[in-house]
C-alpha cells in the first residue's frame, strides 16, 4: 500500500476517533455490502434472446459509443473488467433476456439451464446473481400490456414467464448460497387518458396472485415488486403504480422495489424509506439518477445518493435493504459507466457511515438543533477521501482516479477490437 495513502489514513482515523467513529469497524462493515450490478449497462438492454428485436416498454439508450458487448461470453468479461475497479464482493443482476443458451427459447419456457454458464461464472468469482422476468421487446408487449392484457392469452404467457423467473432465481439462490432477488417490473400503461383504471389493476393482481402461487425457499429466492410513475408510451396512466405495488407488496409480504427514477422529478426515495421500513420485512432499491424524466443516467454523488445512504446507515437499515443499480448510457464507455456509478453507491454508504449519528440523534432528541446544524455541516467536510482510498488499496482496487488509465487500455485492447470485427463482417 502507497504510504501517503496509509499515513492519510491513519490521520482521518485519529480525527474519527474523536467523535466514537471506529473507521476499521466501518472499513468491515462496508465490505459486507453487496451492490447488485446491473448487466443491461454493458449492452445497451438488447439482450441475447431477441437480439435484433426494437426496445420498447418506455425504454429508451441513447448514444454510440463503440465496444458494446454483444454476446455473453464479451458481456462477462466487461464485468470481470469493472469487478477488478470496484472494491469489495457484490452481484449481478440478469434479466431474463440474457440466457447463455443455443437454443431458440421463447421466455415463456426458460429453465435454469439457460442459465447455467452465468452461474458457473458467479461461482468461479464469488458472486451473487439477481433476476428479472422481461416484460418488454416483445411482440406480445408490443401494445404495451402485459401481465394486466385484456387477452387472457397473451396475459398467461407472461404469467408463466414470471413464474419461470421465479424459478429460475431460486436456482440461482441454491447453486450460489446467495439470495437472488427476482423483481417483477412491467411496463403496462396507456399514452392518453383511460376510462376504467380498476380493470387492468384487477388483472394484474390476479395475475400476480398467480405468479406468487408456488412456495419457494426464501433462503434461495425473494420476490420484488416494482412501480412506476410513467414512461415514453405510457405518459397518462400506469398499472403498476406506487400505490398499487406498496398495497400489494404489504399485504403478500414481497419486497417493494424503489427505483430512484421511477416517481416525479421533484419526488425522492430517500423520505420514503423510514415509513416503508416499519411495515415490510425488506425493500429493494434501485439507485439510478433521473433527469428530466426517467432517464436513468450514470449514478454520480449527489444530493439525493447520499440521502439515500444516510437512511440507510441512520436506521440500520442495511441488513433488509438489497441495493441494485439501474441506469444506462451509450454515450461513454461502458465500462467506465458501471465502475463510476458502482463506486460512487459504495462510496456514498461509507460517508454515511462516517458521521457522528448517535451524537446527532442526542441532539435532535434534546432539541439542541444549533449542534444538530453545526455538526451536520462541519462533517461534510471531514476526511472521508482518506478512508476512500483506504478502503479500495486494502480492497486491491485502483486508488482514485487511477482506474481510468485500465479502462481506457481495455478500451483500446478490447473494446475497440469488437468495433473493428463488426465493420470487417459488415
Amino acid at each position: 500500500m502507497d504510504n501517503q495513502v496509509k499515513q492519510a489514513y491513519e490521520a482521518a482515523k485519529a480525527l474519527y476517533a474523536q467523535h466514537g467513529i471506529d473507521t476499521d469497524e466501518m472499513l468491515s462493515k462496508l465490505a459486507e455490502i453487496k451492490v447488485s450490478v446491473h448487466c443491461w449497462q454493458g449492452d445497451d438492454v438488447k439482450g441475447f434472446l431477441n437480439q435484433d428485436g426494437e426496445l420498447t416498454g418506455g425504454i429508451s439508450v441513447t448514444g454510440q459509443y463503440p465496444g458494446a458487448a454483444t454476446n455473453p461470453a464479451e458481456l462477462r468479461a466487461d464485468l470481470e473488467q469493472a469487478f477488478a475497479l470496484i472494491p469489495g464482493k457484490h452481484k449481478v443482476n440478469l434479466h431474463a433476456i440474457y440466457a447463455d443458451t443455443d437454443e431458440q427459447v421463447e421466455l415463456d419456457q426458460i429453465e435454469p439451464r439457460h442459465y447455467e454458464n452465468w452461474v458457473k461464472w458467479a461461482k468461479e468469482h464469488g458472486l451473487g446473481l439477481d433476476f428479472n422476468p422481461t416484460c418488454f421487446s416483445h411482440e406480445k408487449s408490443s401494445d404495451g400490456f402485459t401481465l394486466s392484457h385484456p387477452d387472457p392469452e397473451i396475459r398467461q404467457f407472461w404469467i408463466d414467464h414470471c413464474k419461470a423467473s421465479r424459478r429460475i432465481g431460486a436456482y440461482f439462490g441454491e447453486q450460489l448460497g446467495q439470495t437472488c432477488v427476482t423483481n417483477v417490473w412491467i411496463p403496462d400503461g396507456f399514452k392518453d387518458n383511460p376510462v376504467d383504471r380498476m380493470s387492468p389493476r384487477k388483472r394484474l393482481k390476479e395475475s400476480l396472485d398467480e405468479v406468487f402461487a408456488e412456495p419457494l425457499n426464501k433462503e434461495h429466492n425473494l420476490d420484488a415488486v416494482e412501480s412506476k410513475l410513467f414512461g415514453l408510451g405510457s405518459e397518462a396512466y400506469v398499472v403498476g403504480s406506487h400505490e398499487f405495488y406498496m398495497g400489494y407488496g404489504l399485504q403478500n409480504d414481497t419486497l417493494i422495489c424503489l427505483d430512484a427514477g421511477h416517481f416525479h422529478p421533484t419526488e425522492v426515495i430517500s423520505g420514503k424509506l423510514s415509513s416503508l421500513a416499519l411495515f415490510t420485512s425488506g425493500i429493494l432499491l434501485h439507485v439510478s439518477r433521473p433527469m428530466r424524466w426517467d432517464s436513468d443516467h450514470v449514478v454520480i454523488m449527489d444530493d439525493e445518493l447520499l440521502e439515500i445512504a444516510r437512511e440507510l446507515v441512520r436506521h440500520e437499515l442495511l441488513g433488509t435493504t438489497h441495493i441494485g443499480l439501474d441506469f444506462f448510457d451509450a454515450s461513454i464507455n461502458r465500462v467506465a459507466a458501471w465502475v463510476v456509478g458502482t463506486r460512487n453507491t459504495i462510496k456514498a454508504l461509507l460517508r454515511a457511515m462516517l458521521e457522528p449519528v448517535d451524537e446527532l440523534k442526542q441532539a435532535e432528541l434534546e432539541g439542541d438543533y444549533t449542534t444538530r446544524l453545526a455538526l451536520t455541516e462541519e462533517f461534510k467536510s471531514y476526511p472521508f477521501g482518506a478512508v476512500w482510498d483506504y478502503y479500495c488499496a486494502q480492497q486491491g482496487v485502483p486508488v482514485r482516479e487511477q482506474w481510468i488509465k485500465e479502462v481506457k487500455s481495455y478500451e483500446q485492447d478490447v473494446l475497440l477490437q469488437r468495433t473493428e470485427s463488426l465493420y470487417k463482417l459488415a
